[in-house]
């Protein structure tokens, strides 16, 4: 497909290109994958300037958005990658193929960095919603920061890097600029920018910003960082579909041929059947969607695909409302939160009504405002 980037687009890949350590803040639906995809090219293929890029990222999007992405757009071909996911000989099969980009889980950032024994001679780093290097205390967090100051260049990309409050700030750029913007230690930054506010006696329970705090903290992270709403930058109609693909596992798309072919299936030890071609296309649909109905209208469960997918997608949307609407009650998480019939708890903040599900997080803080 052929890339023709907004405006937007093209002065974010710029900003990645003229910065070595650069925040991309920037709303879901803008695109930053193809951003920092094109910017990396150049890079890899233009300037030679990098060689080695590893892209860590949540497990669904480093298996499939990343490199579909890279599949995509008709700019990008040449820059060869590599997916690290999968088992401990997967990973290191993939890790040691010879590509431009390396995409692995943030899951084993711990492993690539201290148990894999493989080098990390990466010499640019992106993070893919930079918002889960937020704790300071986190296994993941401190492996990066060990490898940080041998790598030349790095990007962190997310929605909301707040969501719960500026205190998330600190360890994003710790990570980002080795600690020259906010400090190199999370007790220096809480005494410049925050005052106690629950505590008892001498025993803080949390912070809340000093006075002019917020707007301190966004003119020192300024130089390195944009942050861009969709409203602000897309002419576009009010409803702007982003089609997820979700693909199922051999063995389960073997299930669904089976069905689609036989018009009957023998599952979990029982056998699911089709009368006609329109409680065919139904069952289809109810496997699809990672359940169907056997005899009593038994739920017999085959993936949860899809709702992998939308955690990822509320992951991504960061504080953001987020409106699920579904079909069937085998997909119906139970409102008092307990689980679905699969045994799947319900992603945190969603509660359904009637046939459709909302979710409303709120930010502490309101959002840095553009920047560069």
């Amino acid at each position: 497909m052929k890339y023709s980037p907004h405006k937007y687009q093209t002065y974010a890949t710029d900003f990645i290109l003229e910065h070595p350590v650069s925040a991309v803040f920037l709303d879901m639906g803008l695109g930053k994958s193809v951003i920092t995809l094109t910017a990396i090219f150049d890079l890899c293929l233009d300037s030679f300037l990098v060689h080695k890029v590893l892209v860590i990222a949540p497990l669904r999007v480093a298996a499939d958005t990343w490199p579909g992405e890279i599949e995509k757009w008709d700019h990008l071909r040449g820059l060869t990658y590599s997916v690290a996911v999968g088992s401990e000989a997967q990973r290191k099969a993939a890790l040691l193929q010879r590509a431009s980009v390396y995409i692995i889980n943030r899951e084993n950032v711990q492993w690539l960095v201290e148990d894999s024994g493989l080098p990390f001679d990466y010499d640019m780093v992106v993070i893919d919603e930079l918002s889960s290097f937020k704790s300071y205390q986190a296994k993941r967090f401190r492996a990066l920061l060990k490898v940080r100051p041998g790598v030349k260049r790095i990007v962190g990309l997310t929605g909301t890097p707040s969501s719960n409050g500026l205190m998330d700030l600190w360890a994003e750029f710790r990570v980002l600029d080795m600690g020259r913007r906010l400090g190199r230690f999370i007790t220096r930054y809480r005494s410049a920018y925050f005052q106690p506010d629950k505590r008892n006696a001498q025993v803080v329970f949390s912070y809340k910003p000093l006075p002019g705090a917020e707007d301190a903290i966004y003119e020192r992270i300024s130089d390195i960082t944009i942050s861009m709403r969709a409203g602000d930058y897309l002419d576009m109609p009010e409803c702007v579909v982003n089609e997820v693909k979700v693909d199922l596992s051999e063995k389960e798309r073997q299930s669904y041929d089976t069905m689609r072919a036989e018009l009957v299936l023998s599952l979990n030890g029982e056998e699911v059947d089709a009368g006609n071609a329109a409680a065919l296309a139904n069952k289809l649909s109810q496997m699809a969607n990672g359940a169907v109905y056997g005899e009593d209208k038994r739920v017999l469960r085959l993936h949860d695909r899809k709702l992998d997918a939308l955690e990822d997608l509320i992951e991504a949307a960061n504080g953001k409302p987020v409106l699920v609407a579904y079909s069937g009650s085998s997909t119906t998480w139970s409102a008092s939160g307990s689980g679905s019939p699969s045994g799947r708890s319900r992603p945190a903040g969603i509660s359904p009504i009637g046939t459709r599900a909302r979710s409303r997080w709120r930010s502490s803080t309101r959002r840095p405002p553009a920047m560069g």
